[in-house]
């Protein structure tokens, strides 16, 4: 976890040192989410909040830290199973045109809470969850914009599962109004 860490920060020092302009911004919206594998699983809906530093390295291209609340988890026949996250995606962001980018990149989200029809059950779940991003933003002026994400994870939820037995992953659609300040 702390290569990981160190990583990511080595990462981001490189970048903001060669970037040609600097922005920070804040942006929030809605989650779809649902668990790709689970069986009779629903989409949940939800929210995310948070902020973000946008590196832009050329005029073409720009990476993107983000910091994220994510309310995430799915809906099921006996109640919800709702999980609150930080995650952390890192975003290699392709300007098509001046208002339109297409992005992608990895994340990692620390588990807050998780509930199963209001009982903890955040013991029973992996407090890490690393996945894959892919979307797009377009950008209404120079300062707003409209983004839509696609993210899968990589890790499975459920912790200490028996042997041979298939977990499930989150799935999330978010759909985000962001400013740049």
């Amino acid at each position: 976890m702390k290569k990981l860490l160190f990583a990511a920060i080595a990462v981001l020092g490189l970048t903001s040192a060669n970037a040609q302009e600097t922005k920070f911004g804040a942006k929030g919206g809605f989650n779809m989410s649902n668990l790709a594998g689970a069986e009779n699983a629903s989409t949940l809906i939800g929210i995310h909040l948070g902020g973000f530093a946008e590196f832009k390295l050329s005029d073409i291209f720009a990476v993107q830290p983000e910091l994220l609340f994510s309310m995430q988890g799915a809906g099921f026949d006996g109640g919800d199973l709702k999980m609150n996250y930080i995650n952390i995606p890192v975003m290699a962001k392709y300007f098509v045109t001046n208002d339109i980018s297409i992005e992608a990149g990895p994340q990692i989200g620390f588990l807050m809470s998780a509930k199963a029809d209001g009982t903890d059950v955040k013991e029973g779940t992996n407090s890490t969850d690393f996945g894959l991003n892919f979307g797009g933003s377009y950008y209404i002026d120079e300062n707003m914009f409209l983004t839509a994400r696609y993210g899968f994870g990589l890790s499975e939820v459920e912790k200490d599962l028996a042997s041979g037995e298939n977990g499930s992953t989150n799935s999330v659609i978010q759909l985000s109004f962001g400013y740049k300040f």
